[in-house]
């Protein structure tokens, strides 16, 4: 598996991955946009705003995170390579470009929930949903990176 940043010519295939996630891993949310619409996204504004690494290997792309001042906007794994590290792989880069880091995760996946508290991010806040497209609730995380003697 190999880390490297994505080029705007990845987008169309991580907007793919993320809507293939989206679908099957977090079903429970509603479809609020076409594919077109998603390439369209991640083609503009989303690519402008974040620095988003790739996990791929010979297979092609596994995994997604975007990160922006601060922030995980997104972190997504491919759902037939879930449970493989990729998350924990990603996310490790993710705290090692920043030295604090908050999310909004879904209140019902639990999984990338657990995941996240497990690497040391600490909950902040709950909400009802009502500040998000999606209408669903969500939890706000934050992690700060230890202070070290050196």
């Amino acid at each position: 598996m190999r880390l490297r940043r994505a080029s705007l010519a990845d987008m169309p295939v991580v907007a793919a991955l993320h809507r293939t996630t989206l679908r099957v891993s977090l079903p429970f949310l509603p479809e609020l946009h076409t594919a077109e619409d998603d390439r369209r996204f991640f083609s503009g504004a989303f690519f402008e705003a974040n620095r988003i690494w790739i996990a791929e290997d010979e297979t092609g792309l596994a995994g997604y995170a975007a990160i922006a001042a601060g922030w995980l906007n997104h972190l997504y794994i491919h759902p037939d390579r879930q449970g493989q590290g990729l998350g924990g792989l990603l996310l490790a880069k993710a705290m090692e470009e920043e030295g604090e880091l908050q999310l909004w995760a879904f209140q019902k996946n639990t999984r990338a929930r657990a995941i996240y508290e497990a690497k040391g991010f600490v909950l902040v806040r709950l909400t009802d949903g009502a500040d998000n497209e999606e209408r669903e609730p969500d939890a706000l995380y934050r992690w700060t990176r230890p202070v070290t003697d050196d």
